[in-house]
């Protein structure tokens, strides 16, 4: 009897189930489960309903482009082709698309994304960046054929016709809308010169809207390092890109009139400060003038030379009247001084000692005589007295005991 490989049956079953249409584009609804992302960007989940389940395969290049945030429980709609994992003889969903099913799985996916978010402090107020007074330049990301584009180039123009737009052009609604929004946001960032970013779009449904509900949208709002402003939809329309832009505008419209000032009401400004300026001017001039005609009126001002002459006068009297005082002190001082030191010598002198008796006796050489035998019999000495010399001659000589 004929038989066939495993392989051969696998191919079999493969070839049966590529050729058939239906199987190669269909939609498939079911609830996720055994959700998981790989490290390589791969999605890997089971599609299951009441009675069954297939296990579906994302390739990270299809999944970069997933609109919300997938988990186990959400109901989605899932777009592929069907064929069998060779290896594991299983067949297998391969998804090109997923979206919620239907608008309360949109809302119940927007919550939890949203959720996610604004724990990890994206929605934060503090990281808010303050949007420039006068931008030189805006880049705008949106849709280069919607009316949004339009009404906000010429809102920026007419108001403030100084101004540089940059377009970067993008597609915002669609599978491939999130990407391209975030990769204009990234690309702004990088062009030297820009200095503010609108990102937005007109109105539409939640369907419509929801790339800038992405997480991958989100996050290229919260990491630009220029203000970014959101204009996504009408006034009650509300996204998550809203909630991550350092401010939020109703409209397409409304961002273009609050990025930049409107140049009517600039100059109406400055004709005011102008007038202000001009009043504080004359107002100083006049405060000068009042003090200038004090100052002439001044008798220092009006006669400086005198004026400085009599006040070096007074200072030269009072430093003689110092110095005077001074110079009396000294020499009075010096003269006690000189007092001490006099009685001092007279007490040290010779001649004191002579007054008390005593007498100085001198040899033919000049030399004081200490002791008889500096001379001899017949010498001729001089003997001074307190009053007066006499001249001796020696006639004998007579030593002591201690001579």
């Amino acid at each position: 009897m004929p038989f066939i490989t495993v392989r051969e049956l696998t191919w079999r079953v493969k070839e049966l189930l590529e050729s058939d249409s239906l199987l190669g584009n269909l939609w498939v609804k079911g609830e996720i489960s055994n959700y998981k992302k790989a490290a390589s960007g791969h999605i890997y989940f089971t599609l299951k309903d009441s009675y069954s389940c297939v296990r579906v395969v994302m390739f990270r290049s299809r999944a970069r482009n997933l609109q919300f945030g997938m988990e186990n429980g959400l109901a989605v709609r899932v777009n592929g082709y069907v064929t069998v994992f060779e290896r594991d003889g299983q067949y297998q969903l391969y998804a090109e698309r997923v979206e919620p099913d239907g608008e309360g799985a949109l809302y119940a996916a927007l919550e939890k994304l949203k959720q996610k978010l604004a724990a990890e402090g994206l929605f934060d107020p503090a990281r808010k960046k303050k949007l420039p007074s006068f931008p030189g330049c805006i880049g705008l990301v949106t849709s280069p054929t919607g009316a949004a584009v339009r009404d906000m180039i010429n809102i920026l123009r007419r108001r403030w016709p100084a101004v540089r737009i940059i377009l970067a052009p993008v597609a915002v609604q669609g599978e491939t809308a999130p990407e391209e929004v975030a990769g204009g946001i990234r690309l702004l960032n990088k062009l030297p010169g820009v200095d503010l970013v609108i990102a937005g779009r007109g109105g539409g449904s939640l369907e419509e809207l929801w790339a800038f509900n992405t997480e991958i949208v989100v996050r290229s709002i919260a990491a630009s390092n220029l203000p970014v402003i959101s204009a996504v939809g009408h006034e009650t329309d509300f996204t998550l890109s809203d909630l991550a832009a350092d401010l939020r505008a109703p409209t397409p419209s409304a961002a273009a009139e609050i990025a930049v000032p409107e140049r009517v009401e600039i100059k109406r400004m400055i004709d005011m400060h102008r007038v202000r300026i001009t009043r504080c001017m004359q107002q100083k001039t006049s405060a000068y003038l009042q003090r200038l005609e004090q100052c002439a009126r001044n008798r220092v001002l009006a006669r400086p030379v005198e004026t400085i002459c009599d006040q070096r006068r007074m200072v030269l009297d009072q430093l003689e009247r110092q110095l005077g005082k001074v110079v009396q002190g000294s020499v009075k001082e010096s003269a006690g001084k000189i007092a001490l030191l006099a009685g001092r010598l007279d007490a040290l002198s010779p001649l004191a000692t002579l007054a008390r008796g005593y007498s100085l006796s001198f040899g033919p050489d000049g030399q004081v005589l200490r002791e008889a035998r500096q001379v001899k019999t017949g010498d001729f000495v001089t003997v001074r007295l307190h009053h007066g010399v006499l001249e001796c001659e020696v006639r004998e000589i007579n030593k002591t005991k201690d001579s």
